[in-house]
């Protein structure tokens, strides 16, 4: 996914291409997909924002958020992905 950051068209995820579009009031890049069974939304981080993430992508990182049912489930930062929620 990190296609997002690299102004890509198109990703491709198990042999299927998904669209990468434009939010429409920040113009971040956005894939939506299904993988596992849930739809899932890839988000380049908002640059602009004082959280954390914001601070580690004016920093350089690639950081990209995934949202599944309007609720953040994951970040992914260099390709190390951190999952929300509660551990077990």
């Amino acid at each position: 996914m990190s296609s997002l950051v690299e102004n890509a068209t198109a990703v491709e995820l198990d042999g299927s291409r998904f669209p990468v579009r434009r939010t429409p009031k920040r113009g971040l890049p956005q894939v939506e997909f299904v993988f596992d069974g849930c739809e899932i939304r890839g988000l380049e981080q908002n640059r602009g924002t004082r959280s954390r993430w914001a601070h580690l992508a004016r920093s350089g990182k690639k950081v990209m958020q995934f949202l599944s049912e309007g609720r953040y489930v994951a970040v992914v930062v260099d390709g190390k992905v951190t999952p929300y929620g509660r551990r077990a």
